[in-house]
């Protein structure tokens, strides 16, 4: 009996972890397709820098790299990360080497991601960081996510560790790097952001971090939610029900891999269907029924309970005035909306609709919130719908 008893603790001591780890992810993009690289057409011998900013902070991070998009496997030469100032610059002093298992170097196969070891790097939250990578074999169709909204460097050889690039070009596409995660003392979470380009933050002022989840971020850590990271996986041209080329492929089929695999995912916002309804309208297509979109919105809901995942539904922007609206999409708009504000079934709602609509024609957006397009939100826009979310449904 007693060697029975040992057996069994000696078990549970292998099972259990050497520590406990608490992870959340603290930037975030969603891959999109493989593609060139518009500034730099051949990657070979190249050194990739972007900027990005954290939303919580930890004790240490980790990179997540992605070749989920591409066909070919992904030689990796060299991967740092840094601490940046204001202007994107690297802190001196503060570079420290990235790896693998162990190893500085590595091979992603084709369709994979890949995630660090632990970096023993603090970062405090809204911390702007630097990830530079080397690709000693380039890469002729690496994924990528098409819209930045920060600028990136690519420069020849591997200048991973140079705290400033010699012969640098500029590049306005994510490549290769899509996540960021960070370790807390105690528990942490993440609210994941999906959604079409409004989400993605097309249109933001470049380089300022304006977009509406980054905002929603500094109001978490303003409101002592410290310990809760924004992901944001918004992407330009995503649709609900097909994929759409540039916008990837829908939200359906990427939702699992986009949102419950994500570090400590605790809610998502969904905000998606105006591009479903817009692209029949332009394209001369069938209009989704409210009824089309509404299931899929149940679709996920259901995916989301399942694993414990909280689902706050967003209502669709007014878009009257913009280039592919028609009255018999918005007549589908108006629709969900209502069954959103009444729903029972997801965990909450955030009336982005009723926050940026013209009080005069709300089925407009109001011109002090539209770029120009009446359809994205300008930066004032990104801050009222930041601030129309309520924080106790994240808390």
């Amino acid at each position: 009996m007693i060697k029975r008893l040992l057996c069994l603790l000696a078990a549970t001591m292998m099972a259990a972890p050497v520590s406990a780890q608490h992870w959340s992810r603290s930037w975030a993009i969603a891959p999109v397709q493989s593609g060139r690289v518009s500034s730099s057409p051949d990657l070979r011998d190249k050194t990739i820098r972007q900027v990005v900013r954290l939303s919580n902070g930890g004790k240490q991070l980790r990179i997540r790299l992605s070749n989920e998009m591409s066909s070919a496997s992904l030689r990796v030469g060299a991967v740092r990360v840094a601490l940046a100032d204001a202007n994107g610059k690297i802190v001196q002093g503060s570079s420290r080497v990235v790896t693998f298992d162990g190893d500085g170097t590595l091979t992603v196969p084709p369709g994979a991601p890949m995630v660090s070891d632990p970096v023993p790097m603090a970062v405090k939250p809204l911390t702007r960081i630097t990830v530079s990578i080397h690709l000693p074999e380039g890469a002729a169709a690496p994924t990528i996510h098409g819209y930045a909204g920060a600028t990136g460097w690519i420069a020849g050889g591997d200048q991973t560790n140079a705290v400033t690039l010699a012969n640098q070009v500029t590049t306005m596409q994510r490549i290769i790097l899509s996540g960021v995660d960070v370790e807390t003392a105690r528990s942490a979470r993440t609210i994941v952001a999906l959604g079409d380009s409004i989400t993605d933050g097309v249109r933001a002022t470049n380089d300022s971090d304006r977009r509406w989840p980054d905002l929603l971020a500094e109001r978490l850590q303003a409101g002592n939610m410290r310990d809760v990271g924004v992901a944001n996986l918004g992407i330009s041209g995503n649709r609900l029900l097909n994929d759409s080329g540039g916008g990837g492929i829908n939200v359906l089929a990427r939702f699992d891999r986009d949102v419950l695999t994500v570090p400590g995912v605790s809610h998502v916002i969904l905000l998606e269907g105006v591009n479903d309804l817009g692209t029949a309208a332009r394209e001369g297509a069938i209009m989704p029924s409210a009824d089309d979109i509404i299931d899929s919105y149940r679709q996920m809901i259901t995916r989301a309970h399942d694993r414990g995942v909280k689902v706050i539904l967003a209502t669709i922007l007014p878009y009257k005035g913009a280039s592919y609206w028609s009255e018999a999409g918005d007549t589908v708009r108006q629709q969900v909306n209502a069954w959103i504000r009444d729903n029972d079934v997801a965990d909450g709602a955030v009336d982005f609709d009723r926050a940026i609509a013209d009080p005069a024609d709300p089925l407009r957006m109001a011109k002090p919130y539209d770029i120009g397009d009446a359809l994205h939100p300008n930066d004032a826009g990104f801050r009222v719908m930041a601030d129309a979310v309520p924080l106790k449904l994240l808390r």
